[in-house]
């Protein structure tokens, strides 16, 4: 390959540019991004930089020095809005084409929003422009704060908002926020984070409109409530970002396709990060888009699959001054059990458990003991899985 194309310049395409550094590729390396940034950490944005403990200079995922060792040709600010797969041009939105030899795509996500219109003070929370015009609006003084979503990035904003003094309240439409991801019972001990922490949560009940013209007012529940509101965050999932692809011969269902090394049905197009579905499943989390890379590049650059990415799903929250932390793949049925702490000193390790065997692990404030359990998960998996290209959800949807 001459020239590789990585689209997308965050994390993952940060990581896949390195990648193909490290493994030998010496051509011409092109990277486009959306955004007028350089790469930068996204997990801050609803954490430290929002509260103001980071700048945006603390975000940075790259020095100078790198970027130039990279030797990469970097187009910020510049969207993909299509691609020629069979004769490998990516076009732009300015009306430039890159012709490729070789495509990561690393798009990534974006937030999803409520339909109807959007009043001012309502906001999403996943790029560094959203998170400053948030900032800015919680630096007003004391605010009426609706965090729609009580998922990890609306759990995380609300923590936020609670320490810069706004009166917030959560709102989820499930039972519980991160019942699929914990289960009832480790979602109902994790909460009551939003009591303890001073932030209102309230559940079984979704958001039926948004009040207010020009500004918001309130939000309306389904159940006919009225919440009173100056600032709105909507934290209700992502979207992938895969309209540029439509068109083109890869085949997209919430993602892009790939079998189980990052690989699509064209063997010179790989995907990685938040907008990859590999294997059948699409992991937003900070791990695959760190892990993913270095397989796909060693596969693209193979022009076949010869390595499998099959990390073990990890991911971590702070919320009201605890950390929780989650690895493995747990499934309905799997039973939790305490094994270190207590949940009512809000600090414990807790193992899920199916016929006999640890599937997964969530701790709260025990990152040792956590980190160990963890290892000891990757290394029975990676014992345990046998390589196998899974290709099929691919070529079915051809």
């Amino acid at each position: 390959m001459r020239t590789v194309t990585v689209v997308g310049a965050s994390l993952a395409g940060l990581y896949a540019a390195r990648e193909l550094r490290a493994q030998g590729f010496d051509g011409r390396l092109v990277i486009v991004g959306d955004e007028p940034h350089r790469p930068y950490d996204r997990p801050p944005l609803s954490k430290d930089f929002l509260s103001g403990k980071a700048q945006e200079s603390d975000l940075a995922l790259s020095d100078d020095a790198e970027t130039l060792e990279l030797g990469a040709e970097w187009i910020f600010g510049v969207r993909a809005r299509g691609l020629d797969a069979r004769g490998r041009i990516v076009l732009l939105e300015d009306g430039r084409t890159v012709s490729t030899d070789g495509l990561v795509i690393a798009t990534g996500a974006r937030a999803r929003r409520l339909p109807g219109p959007t009043p001012a003070g309502v906001h999403t929370l996943r790029t560094l422009d959203e998170a400053r015009a948030l900032r800015a609006d919680l630096l007003r003084g004391p605010q009426r704060v609706v965090v729609i979503g009580g998922g990890f990035i609306g759990a995380e904003t609300a923590s936020s908002c609670v320490a810069l003094g706004h009166d917030v309240t959560v709102v989820e439409a499930a039972p519980l926020p991160m019942l699929p991801q914990l289960g009832p019972d480790m979602a109902a001990v994790c909460s009551t984070l939003h009591e303890r922490g001073g932030a209102t949560l309230l559940t079984g009940t979704g958001v039926a409109a948004l009040e207010g013209n020009p500004s918001v007012t309130g939000v309306r529940l389904a159940d006919g409530r009225v919440l009173p509101a100056d600032v709105v965050v909507v934290g209700i999932g992502a979207v992938p970002n895969t309209e540029w692809l439509a068109g083109s011969t890869l085949a997209l269902h919430d993602g892009v396709l790939c079998d189980d090394g990052c690989v699509t049905a064209l063997p010179h197009v790989v995907a990685v990060g938040d907008v990859a579905r590999v294997a059948g499943a699409r992991a937003e989390h900070w791990t695959s888009a760190t892990a993913q890379p270095r397989v796909a590049v060693r596969n693209l650059l193979a022009g076949r699959t010869v390595e499998h990415a099959r990390p073990l799903p990890y991911f971590w929250s702070d919320q009201y001054g605890s950390r929780i932390q989650f690895a493995g793949r747990r499934r309905e049925g799997d039973v939790p059990r305490i094994v270190e702490g207590t949940i009512e000193e809000g600090s414990f390790l807790a193992l899920y458990e199916r016929e006999g065997r640890t599937t997964a692990a969530l701790a709260m404030n025990r990152p040792r003991p956590f980190t160990r359990v963890r290892r000891e998960l990757s290394r029975a998996e990676t014992q345990s899985t046998a390589p196998a290209v899974a290709a099929g959800p691919v070529a079915a949807a051809l």
